[in-house]
């Protein structure tokens, strides 16, 4: 997947100790797209437990519409340029199954 620049967007998550960072200043580029808000809503959750900051855009025109889901071209996570390759390692970890629990298990 190509990195796309992108200038909007509707929830930052991950103040992550580095530096606070200002993301509405900074360029995002595109790391993941999702079709469901929420499978983008939990891996920015992720990202931003892993110390990646990183934002969504079009969530919420995707649930108030969501036949214009492919003409926007679903929900994107953005991150700054300098986590990138952080940002698809944490991805990849994910679609792995690293971040699952076992079978049966339930978080007290």
């Amino acid at each position: 997947m190509s990195h796309s620049h992108a200038t909007g967007f509707s929830t930052i998550a991950g103040e992550c100790g580095r530096e606070a960072e200002a993301l509405p200043a900074r360029d995002l580029f595109t790391v993941a797209v999702y079709l469901d808000p929420t499978q983008a809503h939990i891996m920015q959750g992720c990202l931003a437990a892993s110390g990646i900051p990183a934002a969504i855009a079009d969530d919420q025109l995707v649930q108030t519409n969501t036949l214009w889901t492919a003409a926007v071209g679903g929900v994107r996570i953005l991150v700054p340029h300098n986590y990138i390759d952080e940002a698809k390692a944490v991805i990849a970890a994910f679609e792995r199954g690293e971040f699952a629990l076992p079978d049966g298990d339930v978080p007290e």
